[in-house]
C-alpha cells in the first residue's frame, strides 16, 4: 500500500519556459511525483526540500550539457504498457531519436498507443519521450497541441540535444 503525504510543488526556470516539479513522501521516501512544462510567464516557486533542490541543480546541468543524465527517484506511475513505452525511451541516447512505430515494434504495441503513452508521461525531461518522433517528421507532443507550447518545448529539447 502506498501512502502519500506532504506533497510540495515548486516552479523552476527553464530555457523554454518553466518546469513545475511536485515531490511527495511515498512510503517514507521523498520522490518526484510529477513534472510539468509551464509557459515562461508561470510564477517561480523556490524549491523547499532537498530533492526539489537537487532536481533543480540537475536541470541546470542538463541545460548546460545535454549529455547529463538525471538521477532522481521517481514515484512509480502508469500502466504496464505506459511503463514499457517510458522504459523504451530511456534507451534512446542523447542526439538520437526513435519513431513511434519503432518503439511499438520493440514492445509489441501499436504506434498510436505509444504516442498516447508518451503524451501521458508524468516525468518529461527525465523520461525522454521528446526523443520519440513520427515517421513523417516531428510528430505531436503531449496531447497533440501542435503547433503550441509543448511542441515548441520538444523542438527546443531536440535542438539542445543536437537532433535538429
Amino acid at each position: 500500500m502506498t501512502i502519500s503525504t506532504s506533497a510540495e510543488y515548486c516552479v523552476i526556470p527553464a530555457p523554454f519556459g518553466r518546469l513545475g516539479v511536485q515531490t511527495e513522501l511515498v512510503d517514507g521516501s521523498l520522490m518526484i511525483s510529477k513534472i510539468d512544462y509551464l509557459p515562461p510567464g508561470a510564477t517561480l516557486i523556490t524549491p523547499k526540500n532537498a530533492l526539489a533542490k537537487a532536481f533543480s541543480k540537475q536541470c541546470a546541468q542538463y541545460f548546460k550539457d545535454a549529455a547529463f543524465l538525471f538521477d532522481v527517484p521517481l514515484k512509480p506511475a502508469g500502466t504496464v504498457h505506459q511503463q514499457k513505452v517510458w522504459n523504451a525511451t530511456l534507451g534512446i541516447g542523447v542526439g538520437k531519436t526513435s519513431t513511434y512505430g519503432e518503439i511499438a515494434q520493440e514492445i509489441k504495441s501499436g504506434p498510436r498507443a505509444v504516442g498516447t503513452a508518451c503524451g501521458a508521461n508524468p516525468y518529461p525531461l527525465v523520461t525522454p519521450c521528446h526523443r520519440v518522433i513520427s515517421a513523417q517528421g516531428l510528430g505531436g507532443f503531449m496531447k497533440e497541441d501542435a503547433p503550441g507550447f509543448y511542441r515548441q518545448v520538444k523542438i527546443w529539447l531536440l535542438k539542445h540535444e543536437g537532433v535538429l
